[in-house]
């Protein structure tokens, strides 16, 4: 009887073995679910094709670079992505000054061209606040906080949680769109990742981030109907997908369609699991009618981002290079489905990578 009992255990523990062995070689890691795909477009070729796509030329904060401008006699291109800050359209409470956007507009029109704004409440300089200096006071809980990469501060984020902060940059962005909505192609907020310490931050939570952000996105859309609008939603503090998912990146696509203001992100990254498995995703599995758009930076040209340790912003002379070109495009194109591609304005690459690979026609 003991011998029989033995046999059947042994074949049970082979047969549960096998199984866990079968199981083990048929698991797929959900974190690795996309880190191929970009595969399908490592043979894409120049010339980009002629698609439905915007392409804007973003300049960031280097507004000037705009006058004589190469993009300025591209049909490829609709226009300029700029960058101001909050501070320098708001420089007193109440009393705001759109004369470097009227003078970048009307620029641009001469030449046929459009207008991205970029509203920045966020910086990565800590040299750097880019709210108004009113908003730095006990009355609005001091406006902005220090946000952090690898544990060190690395540049300044409005307290986009703070009821009356979100209360003036609604009246911010009421003033904009009366004057520019229909004029401008349309308007972006900044990117929605930020490392906050907590014990600097007794105000901030979560949950109120997200709230905080919906209600910035629903104030966007009501001061802009007409033009084009988009919040850069990359990654949420406080969730790392697929693991730790609570549902805030995901309800920030959700609110965007429901209400009309399209998403994007920064830094168009096709081979890192992070970028992959955040807002690419989003991008790659929603059923999105509003505007989809993706921002090409510093960095990507090389398939680096900014915030890289090893980055490197220049190539030298005669250091030889393959374009990723028209990967990223075909990439944003099939993958991604995008409406806007925002080409960063970076030498050596947009010269000599971007601007050959489109057809002047």
């Amino acid at each position: 009887m003991l011998t029989k009992i033995f046999r059947i255990s042994s074949i049970l523990i082979v047969v549960c073995a096998f199984t866990s062995i079968t199981l083990a070689q048929n698991w797929k890691n959900p974190a690795e679910k996309y880190t191929n795909s970009y595969k399908a477009y490592i043979n894409a070729k120049c010339p980009i094709p002629k698609s439905n796509i915007k392409h804007f030329v973003y300049f960031s904060k280097d507004r000037h670079r705009i006058k004589g401008h190469a993009f300025l006699a591209h049909n490829a291109f609709k226009g300029a992505q700029v960058m101001y800050a909050w501070k320098q359209l708001e420089p007193q409470k109440g009393k705001y000054d759109f004369s470097v956007i009227e003078e970048d507009l009307n620029y641009l029109k001469k030449y046929g061209k459009k207008l991205f704004i970029q509203l920045q409440d966020a910086s990565f300089n800590v040299k750097y606040n880019p709210v108004p200096e009113y908003l730095t006071t006990n009355a609005y809980a001091n406006g902005a906080l220090l946000h952090y990469e690898h544990k060190t501060p690395e540049g300044w984020v409005a307290k986009r949680w703070n009821t009356k902060v979100q209360e003036r940059f609604a009246l911010l962005l009421q003033a904009l769109g009366k004057r520019f909505d229909g004029e401008i192609e349309g308007i972006n907020l900044q990117e929605t990742a930020i490392s906050i310490n907590t014990s600097k931050a007794p105000d901030f939570s979560e949950k109120a981030y997200v709230e905080g952000l919906k209600a910035n996105m629903l104030a966007l859309k009501t001061a802009f109907p007409k033009s084009t609008t988009m919040l850069y939603a990359n990654f949420m503090p406080g969730e790392w997908l697929p693991w730790d998912d609570k549902g805030y990146l995901k309800s920030i696509y959700a609110y965007g369609e429901a209400i009309g203001v399209g998403l994007g992100a920064p830094d168009l990254m096709f081979t890192r699991k992070g970028q992959l498995n955040h807002a690419l995703a989003q991008m790659h599995e929603g059923d999105f009618s509003t505007p989809l758009g993706i921002a090409i930076q510093d960095g990507n040209y090389i398939g680096k981002t900014g915030a890289d340790l090893d980055y490197n912003e220049h190539i030298d002379k005669g250091t030889s290079r393959q374009s990723i070109v028209p990967m990223l495009y075909a990439f944003a194109s099939d993958f991604l489905k995008v409406d806007y591609m925002f080409w960063v304005n970076q030498k050596p690459y947009f010269e000599e990578d971007v601007l050959p690979c489109f057809t002047n026609e």
